[in-house]
């Protein structure tokens, strides 16, 4: 990038015919660390603003691309005129657009029709115009936005006569089929022509082609319920209106799952699939290159993808080494490879049992009953009887000694 000052070329042509300007000047480092410090002060607040020929102040925060003009606009100094209306541009277009129906009709010897035997003026015919009427255009903020700026409601007028027309010629076909007496065809005829047009008449909320038979939508179908509509609670999950959006699942406080809806919010997803293993691909990625790893997962998803599987296969590595190391010097591994039953191997036994809706056996084995949660057939210190089988002066005691002593030791 240059570091001249950039003068309009015809400036610099015309400083070269009357040969009183020199080649342009380099800035200096110092020159460029000065306005560099001049706009941060502007920015801050600290300087006053720059001044266009206007004496208005320009905003520092406008970008460069913005406040700096063309070349061909000849100005040296700080200026936004470039972005404004311009007068003269302004005074075409008006002239051009909405200005022709001021002007005088033209001669005699201009016009480049047929010229009449008798003038218009004498036979008072209803003669077109000789210009093109444009229509008024608003040329301000708002008329410059509108679609419908310099359109005519009379226009519509001719849209609905022919309507009508079209009506009215249907009325009076049925009314004489009717006459015919052929009531049932005529009704099957006007069906016919109607769907006709069908094909070419397109749903609100869709962009149909006929020809190619494609369907985009892009709103709601009418008949699915709509989403705020699911639950009328004011607390339930935010629908956004703008992007008709419902993110949160508007059952959560119902007491009903994911399962026993047919709607559960946006996030159930967005958060479910191969939604999570992209996460946690992007969560690696992140994390590989706080370490140092050159990787991007969306400009290298392969390298990204096969960074991960080594990575995962090295920690699976490390951590059997680690068990590894662990059992060779405290031992136990034995302890480790109790082998199991045949049974449990194959998950299978020739048990049969049949059961009933409400949980009970109706064939087969019956499960084992747990009589007490308390330990059974426990005889401590030679007791020939369980501690609880005596009872005496409101004492509990073993029945074979007769001693209330629950860690005595039996006498016989």
């Amino acid at each position: 990038m240059s570091n001249t000052s950039s003068l309009p070329v015809s400036l610099l042509i015309a400083s070269k015919s009357q040969a009183i300007v020199s080649e342009p000047q380099r800035k200096t480092r110092e020159d460029w660390r000065k306005a560099k410090e001049l706009d941060e002060a502007r920015k801050a607040g600290s300087a006053p603003a720059a001044v266009d020929e206007e004496g208005k102040d320009i905003n520092p925060h406008i970008p460069q691309y913005i406040s700096s003009a063309p070349w061909y606009y000849n100005t040296v100094g700080p200026t936004l005129k470039h972005q404004r209306p311009q007068e003269d541009d302004k005074r075409k277009l008006l002239t051009k657009v909405g200005k022709q129906f001021q002007q005088v009709t033209h001669r005699k010897k201009d016009c480049l029709e047929r010229p009449r035997k008798v003038l218009a003026k004498f036979t008072a015919a209803e003669i077109a115009p000789d210009e093109f009427i444009q229509p008024e255009l608003k040329l301000d903020f708002d008329g410059k936005r509108d679609r419908w700026n310099g359109y005519d409601p009379t226009e519509h007028l001719g849209i609905i006569v022919e309507f009508e027309k079209v009506e009215d010629t249907k009325r009076q076909l049925k009314a004489k089929r009717l006459n015919i007496g052929d009531k049932d065809g005529g009704e099957e005829e006007m069906d016919v022509d109607e769907d006709k047009y069908v094909d070419e008449i397109d749903m609100p909320g869709t962009k149909v082609d006929s020809k190619q038979r494609i369907t985009v939508r892009n709103l709601r179908i009418r008949e699915d319920t709509a989403k705020y509509l699911r639950n009328l609670d004011s607390n339930s999950a935010y629908y956004d209106p703008k992007t008709r959006s419902m993110r949160e699942n508007p059952y959560k406080d119902t007491g009903k799952e994911a399962e026993q809806v047919a709607y559960a919010g946006e996030n159930i997803v967005r958060f479910s699939g191969d939604t999570l293993k992209h996460a946690q691909a992007q969560l690696f990625a992140w994390e590989a290159q706080h370490a140092g790893v050159d990787v991007h997962l969306l400009a290298e998803p392969t390298k990204a993808e096969k960074l991960k599987v080594e990575c995962v296969g090295k920690k699976e590595e490390i951590k059997s080494s680690i068990q590894k190391s662990i059992l060779e010097r405290y031992g136990g591994k034995e302890h480790l490879e109790i082998p199991l039953p045949p049974k449990a191997l194959l998950a299978q036994t020739e048990q049969y049992v049949e059961y009933s809706r409400a949980g009970k056996i109706i064939k087969g084995a019956e499960k084992p009953v747990v009589s007490s949660r308390y330990e059974e057939d426990v005889y401590p210190n030679n007791h020939q009887s369980v501690w609880g089988s005596y009872w005496k002066d409101d004492q509990w005691g073993f029945q074979c000694c007769c001693s209330v002593m629950k860690n005595s030791y039996c006498t016989g």
